[in-house]
This record gives structure tokens, C-alpha cells and sequence, in this order.
């Protein structure tokens, strides 16, 4: 009798390098290519240098994963992946500007408005918005129109006043202000939480799993939302601006209250380490069996060093 077959072990770095290839080469073929669908007036260059050859990524990959473990259509979240990329990239270049946070460095490089202006960026993040949800509804008969629908929702509700919008008006509003850990906790649920969790329910939306397993699954994304910012609070102590690829200490300099502020340093990191304990209990409620990249994304994010 043959000994059953040995299934290969799950790499994050291999799966990371699959996905990531795909989704470089979306993007690289989708944002305004300069032969098949330019931009007037250079507004092409912007966008696409506010998007290209930089980033985690992070967002994409939990879309592709949460798609993975939901059985789901594979282009469908490839488009996700992408729209979900261009409001991350959009917020960062609105966020940069001086009216904002007024940062010149984001992604190892100038930020989009030290590169080709305030007005400039403005409309590159507006366009860049705009792109994203054309990008969720292709007219080729490839994705159904009903998850077309649910995707462009989830994306806007996570995108405007009752996600990163509104927490970013809370993060300027909080400037200089002491915030109790339940205020913090609620603007950071917002400004970079609700977008997170939107990539893992997005890449769930294009397939089809039980409503417990959903719950589950949106669970999961809201610890790991908070979990990023919270790594993200002590990097910024923590690192320097060459790892970072933006400035570091940029917190305390803007006096922003933050979880190293209000919690201090090393109650920061275990804090960290018991959401992603939460994070990967969800993942095991979920009854899901292919989420071998959700949990690895997970350790991955909270472990990381830039």
C-alpha cells in the first residue's frame, strides 16, 4: 500500500512572492498605463508613483487569502486586492500633504506632493479613489454583478465617514489631546482598522462560506486592524527612518496620542502579542480550512520590524 501523499508545507515568503507578482502586475497594467490609458496633463505619473514600486501590500494579501480560504473566485479578488491597494495608496497621499500630516517621506521616497505638487496630489489621490471602484466593476461578464455590488459597499463604507475618513477627523481633531484607551482604541478601529478588515471580508465576499464562519473571519480582521497600529506606534519609537521608509518618531514630534504614549512601551508589545493570539483564535472558530496565509500574515504583521 502507497504511503499517502505528502502535501508541500505553506511558505509565507513563496505564497507572499506568488501573489505579489500577480498583483505588481495588475496594478502595473490597470493604473493609468501611459500607452493603453493615459492620464492629461501628467496626472498619469502621479498616480502611478504614488502606487508603484513600493508598500507592503499588506491589504492585497489579505484579500487574496481571505479569498483562499473562502473557495473564491480568483480574479474577483485580484481586482479587490488591487482597489484595495489604491485607497490605502490614495489616503497615504492625501494624508502626506501639508494640510494633513505634512510628511515628506513615505515609502523610502519623496512623498507625492514634494514630487509634483500640492494640486497635483490632490487630484492623484482623487483619481486614484475613483480608479479603485472601476476596478471593481468590470463589464466582461467576470466577476457577478451581485459581488460587484458588495465589494464597491464594503470598500466605500470602509473608505468614508465610518472608516479611515472619519478616523483620520478624530487623528487631527486628537492632536495635543490626552485620549482614554477606549477613545484610541475607537479612532484607530476607524482610520487604519476598517480598511484591514474590509481586505479580509472582501476577499471572504468573493466566495461563499457559512455566516459563522463570516462573523469569524471579520472578527479576525478587526484584531488584526488594531494589532498593525499598534506595531506601528511602537516602530515609530522604535526604528529609524531608513527602515521605516518614512519618518520615524513623527508621533511624539506632532505630540499624537498613540497605544506607547498612553500605554507605554513594552505593555505595547504584549498588547500586540495578545491580539494576535485573538487574531489566530478567530481564525480556528472560523471552521476554515485553508487559512494557513491568513495565520502567517497575522504572525507576520506583528513580528515585523518596518
Amino acid at each position: 500500500m502507497n504511503a499517502p501523499e505528502k502535501l508541500p508545507l505553506f511558505t509565507l515568503s513563496a505564497w507572499s512572492a506568488e501573489q505579489l507578482a500577480n498583483v505588481e502586475q495588475a496594478l502595473s497594467c490597470w493604473v493609468v498605463s501611459p500607452i493603453d490609458t493615459p492620464a492629461p496633463a501628467g496626472l498619469g505619473d502621479a498616480m502611478r508613483y504614488a502606487v508603484l514600486d513600493g508598500g507592503k501590500r499588506l491589504r492585497p494579501l489579505l484579500v487574496m487569502a481571505a479569498c483562499e480560504a473562502s473557495n473564491g473566485n480568483a480574479h474577483a479578488a485580484l481586482r479587490a486586492a488591487c482597489a484595495v491597494e489604491l485607497i490605502h495608496a490614495y489616503s497615504l497621499v492625501h494624508d502626506d500633504m501639508p494640510c494633513m500630516d505634512n510628511d515628506v517621506l513615505r515609502r523610502g521616497k519623496p512623498t507625492v506632493h514634494v514630487k509634483f505638487g500640492q494640486a497635483q496630489a490632490l487630484l492623484a489621490g482623487d483619481a486614484l479613489q475613483a480608479l479603485a471602484f472601476e476596478f471593481l466593476t468590470p463589464d466582461d461578464g467576470s466577476v457577478e454583478v451581485a459581488t460587484q455590488a458588495r465589494l464597491c459597499r464594503m470598500l466605500a463604507q470602509a473608505a468614508g465617514f465610518q472608516g479611515m475618513a472619519g478616523g483620520q477627523a478624530i487623528d487631527l481633531a486628537s492632536v495635543g489631546k490626552p485620549l482614554s484607551s477606549e477613545q484610541l482604541h475607537a479612532m484607530h478601529r476607524l482610520k487604519t482598522g476598517a480598511l484591514l478588515q474590509a481586505s479580509v471580508m472582501m476577499g471572504a465576499a468573493c466566495g461563499a462560506i457559512p455566516l459563522a464562519a463570516q462573523t469569524a473571519l471579520r472578527d479576525y480582521g478587526a484584531t488584526v486592524g488594531l494589532a498593525f497600529q499598534v506595531v506601528d506606534d511602537i516602530l515609530d519609537v522604535t526604528a529609524d527612518s531608513a527602515t521605516l521608509g518614512k519618518t520615524a518618531g513623527k508621533d511624539a514630534a506632532q505630540d499624537k496620542p498613540t497605544f506607547v504614549s498612553l500605554m507605554g512601551l513594552q505593555a505595547s508589545k504584549n498588547y500586540a502579542q495578545q491580539l494576535l493570539a485573538q487574531a489566530l483564535a478567530s481564525l480556528e472558530a472560523s471552521g476554515l480550512q485553508n487559512t494557513h496565509a491568513l495565520q502567517a500574515l497575522a504572525d507576520m504583521l506583528v513580528n515585523r520590524h518596518h
